[in-house]
């Protein structure tokens, strides 16, 4: 049975539109039905946040389950602390407009296609009734308590900047980064639920360069709505990427192998290839990097985007987690200078309205393929329609930009074509 509500990462849309009071309160019922019963229950900082969290909760009461509702907290505590299900009503690093619903299953992994498909087959069945609500407060206490004893190390005369997005990781990291020792500047920390991910976080390093620039910091490090992205930038103000991140670590935690997507930039796979590492390709979304992970015995890997997985001691994808390996691996370096080890393919990308969901028209893949093959490993086009949004995104890599953009143009004037 093809899915219908669910997409990369759980169930996502505009709240009012696609996602809906009643969609989310079934979701809370077939979920339970699903899982057993026991459901851990966090949210981001979105306005839409409380009152679909109380739908949910509804939907898992009306199941015989229970609901334990811990109000804000980063997407990572919620791998960690689930119970029979694990779940964030949060859309990530989407506009606050938006909001969704995230699960993780009893061993904190995301939900296979199989998985969601039978939770999308109850979403119409029988509730028995008879559930409960519980509400916890100390949550984000055991989060930070288990992140900083297992990935924390001194960070005494480190001064950082620390973007929270004003998403969930507000107040949260930075408190992380001065126990520590770390001398933090933070913005994007004053949530008020209609400004998360705006101007600010991972999705816009703007303000976060400046602040690094301005103040003279040696580094910055922006998370996502949700706190399961993160990027950075140098002391220069120069992004780092997640593709250069994963690189920095896989060389300094000394793995064989690692996990991306195919988004992943040419220059990675050239490093990795070098120094003898396996790396391991899969379709975009942090889930399957997971499932190849745990498939293949791997413990790191992630997306250019900033979904960064380190398993040794953790579930899944965690940017605060990420932040703190990035900052142990720098040893006194400036982290311009770590990141310059991985080589970088100019990329250019756009992304494409279109109506509708579902795959895009073969036509149009076997062009595509026909150009990387001309390419011939000196270049490529990928495109894909987004998971998450209603548009179809265009990714060109080449020796120079110029190159790049010119291969982005052509491209995207085929897809508008094929498209119409």
């Amino acid at each position: 049975m093809a899915r219908q509500f669910f997409g990369t990462d759980g169930v996502r849309g505009i709240v009012g539109d696609f996602l809906t009071v009643d969609l989310v309160e079934r979701l809370g019922k077939a979920s339970a039905l699903w899982s057993g019963g026991r459901v851990f229950v966090g949210r981001d900082t979105r306005a839409s946040g409380e009152e679909l969290e109380e739908a949910f909760a509804r939907g898992v009461v009306s199941a015989g389950g229970a609901a334990v509702l811990a109000g804000v907290v980063p997407t990572p505590a919620v791998a960690l602390l689930r119970l029979d299900l694990g779940v964030v009503i949060s859309a990530s690093h989407n506009p606050p407009e938006y909001n969704g619903v995230k699960f993780f299953d009893r061993e904190g992994r995301k939900l296979t296609d199989a998985d969601e498909e039978e939770i999308e087959s109850l979403l119409d069945a029988p509730a028995p009734g008879g559930g409960e609500i519980d509400r916890v407060g100390v949550a984000v206490e055991s989060y930070l308590e288990h992140v900083l004893e297992r990935f924390g190390t001194p960070l005494g005369g480190l001064r950082i900047a620390v973007d929270c997005a004003n998403g969930a990781y507000s107040g949260i990291a930075p408190d992380a980064f001065e126990q520590l020792g770390a001398e933090v500047v933070s913005i994007g920390d004053e949530p008020d639920g209609t400004n998360i991910n705006v101007g600010c976080g991972a999705t816009d390093l703007a303000a976060l360069s400046a602040t690094v620039v301005d103040g003279g910091f040696d580094l910055g490090v922006a998370f996502d709505g949700d706190g399961d992205r993160m990027l950075a930038v140098d002391e220069q103000g120069r992004t780092v990427d997640g593709d250069q991140i994963v690189a920095i670590l896989a060389l300094d935690r000394g793995v064989d192998t690692v996990a991306v997507t195919r988004m992943a930039n040419l220059g990675f796979h050239r490093l990795m290839e070098a120094r003898g590492i396996r790396v391991l390709t899969t379709d975009v979304g942090d889930r399957y990097v997971l499932e190849a992970l745990r498939r293949e015995g791997g413990v790191l890997g992630g997306e250019q985007s900033g979904h960064i997985i380190y398993l040794d001691g953790h579930v899944a994808g965690d940017g605060l987690v990420a932040s703190l390996l990035l900052c142990a691996a720098l040893k006194g370096r400036p982290l311009s200078e770590v990141a310059a080890v991985m080589p970088v393919f100019p990329q250019r990308k756009q992304n494409l309205a279109r109506t509708g969901r579902g795959p895009l028209p073969q036509s149009l893949l076997d062009e595509v393929a026909r150009v990387n093959e001309r390419l011939g490993g000196e270049g490529r086009v990928l495109v894909r329609p987004s998971g998450t949004e209603p548009v179809v995104r265009v990714l060109a890599e080449a020796a120079t930009a110029e190159e790049a953009e010119t291969l982005c143009d052509t491209i995207a004037r085929l897809v508008k074509r094929e498209l119409g």
